[in-house]
C-alpha cells in the first residue's frame, strides 16, 4: 500500500520535471576533508519544475526488484546495508544518498554522452535501469573499492530503459565517495561502464569526466595567492583588490566552468577540525553553485527556468545526511545510525519548507 501511495505522489511532481531532457544539467558534486580526515560529500540538484524532495531511510534486508521491459523478471536483491537518501519516483530508489558504511553518492545528468547497453537481449540478472543503479550500489557495497571490483568483474550493466511515469531515458553518471576519502566517477559509455578515480573530488555534467580533467590544464596558473605587482618600464601595476590569483576563473554556469570553479574552491578551502565544521565549510562552497530562478532559461519563449531545488551533504564518518531546499535554506539533518537498521519497513520524511525564518531569541 505504501508503494502505491508513494508512486501516485511521485507522478504529480515528477512527470513534468523528468520529461524535459534539456533540463537538470547544472548539478555539482564535491568532496572535501576535515583536518581529522573526515570526508564530507555535497551536491546540488537542479530542475526546471518543482520537485518535492522526500527523504527515505531503507533498512537492511529490504527486497528490491529491478525493472525489465515488457514485464520480464529483473534482477532482485536484498539490501545488505541500510541507507538514507532523496527518494526517486515515489519508490525507495534514491537519486542521492549515503549508506551505513559511509559510502555516498549521487546521479548527475550527462546528456549527449551517455551510452547505455541495449535493454533488448540484456542479461536480466545483471542489468539495471539508470535510476536503479545508485540504489543497488548503496545497498550492496561499503567502499568505492568494492564498487570498482564489482564493475570490473562485469557484475552489472546499465540498460536503456525509460524511467517510469515519464517514459524518458535518464542520461546519468555517478559520483561516489566513501569514509576513507576515496572518490570515483562511473559513466556508461558505448554500453560499457567506465570507472574513473576522482583525484579532485568534483563532478558536474557534460562532457565526460576524463574531458573535464584534461580541461583543467587550461587553468593550472590559478592560485588562491594574490598576484604580485607587475613592473613595466619602471612603473608598477598592482592588482585591483583581493583575489587576483584567481583572475580568469570561469564564472558562468556551464558544466565545464562549474567543474573548474568547484575544483578551485575545494583545493583552496582551508581545512577545519572535524566533520560537523566541514559540513558547514562544504555548505559555503556549494552556495557558490546555487542557481536562482531566472538565471538559467532556454531560448524558447516558454523556456523552463532551471534552478537549484535542493542541496545535500553527508558526513561520511558520522553517517549524518543533511539537506536544504530553495525555499528553506535552513540545513536539516538525518542521523542514519539513530534508526533501527534492521527494521521491517522503510521510513519516509517529506521535506516541507518552512517559509517563515525562525526568530532570534534575546536574553532577558
Amino acid at each position: 500500500m505504501i508503494r502505491k501511495l508513494m508512486r501516485h505522489a511521485a507522478a504529480l511532481s515528477l512527470v513534468g520535471a523528468l520529461a524535459l531532457p534539456s533540463m537538470a544539467q547544472a548539478c555539482t558534486a564535491i568532496l572535501i576533508k576535515a583536518k581529522d580526515g573526515t570526508p564530507v560529500y555535497g551536491r546540488t540538484l537542479e530542475y526546471a519544475i518543482a520537485i518535492q524532495p522526500d527523504l527515505v531511510v531503507v533498512p537492511r534486508n529490504y527486497h528490491y526488484v529491478a525493472t525489465r521491459p515488457a514485464g520480464m523478471p529483473g534482477i532482485s536483491w536484498t539490501s545488505r546495508y541500510a541507507m538514507v537518501g532523496v527518494m526517486s519516483f515515489g519508490q525507495p530508489f534514491v537519486s542521492d544518498g549515503m549508506n551505513e558504511k559511509g559510502l555516498a553518492g549521487g546521479g548527475l545528468y550527462l546528456p549527449g554522452f551517455v551510452g547505455y547497453a541495449p535493454a533488448k537481449g540484456a542479461n536480466p540478472q545483471s542489468s539495471l535501469a539508470p535510476w536503479e543503479f545508485l540504489t543497488w550500489v548503496l545497498t550492496n557495497f561499503a567502499t568505492v573499492q568494492e564498487v570498482k571490483e564489482a564493475v570490473a568483474n562485469n557484475k552489472i550493466s546499465i540498460i536503456d530503459l525509460p524511467a517510469p511515469i515519464v517514459n524518458f531515458i535518464l542520461p546519468l553518471h555517478f559520483a561516489l565517495s566513501d569514509a576513507t576519502g576515496a572518490s570515483i566517477v562511473i559513466e556508461s559509455i558505448g554500453g560499457k561502464l567506465k570507472v574513473y578515480d576522482n583525484p579532485v573530488g568534483v563532478l558536474t555534467n557534460s562532457p565526460t569526466f576524463d574531458w573535464q580533467l584534461t580541461n583543467l590544464r587550461n587553468y593550472i596558473k590559478l592560485s588562491p595567492v594574490d598576484a604580485t605587482n607587475l613592473t613595466i618600464n619602471g612603473q608598477s601595476f598592482a592588482p585591483l583588490g583581493q583575489g587576483s590569483g584567481m583572475l580568469g576563473i570561469p564564472g558562468d554556469p556551464t558544466p565545464p566552468s562549474r567543474f573548474v570553479r568547484a575544483v578551485a574552491y575545494v583545493m583552496s578551502a582551508k581545512p577545519v577540525d572535524n566533520g560537523p565544521e566541514t559540513v558547514r565549510l562544504a555548505e559555503h562552497i556549494m552556495n557558490n553553485f546555487d542557481i536562482p530562478i531566472g538565471y538559467i532559461s532556454s531560448s524558447d519563449v516558454n523556456g523552463q527556468l532551471e534552478y537549484t531545488q535542493w542541496t545535500a551533504f553527508a558526513d561520511l564518518r558520522a553517517k549524518k545526511y543533511y539537506i536544504k531546499s530553495y525555499q528553506d535554506e535552513v540545513l536539516r539533518s538525518v542521523d542514519l545510525m539513530s534508526f533501527d537498521l534492521n527494521a521491517k519497513t522503510i521510513k519516509v520524511a517529506p521535506f516541507k519548507p518552512n517559509l517563515t525564518p525562525p526568530p532570534l531569541t534575546f536574553n532577558p
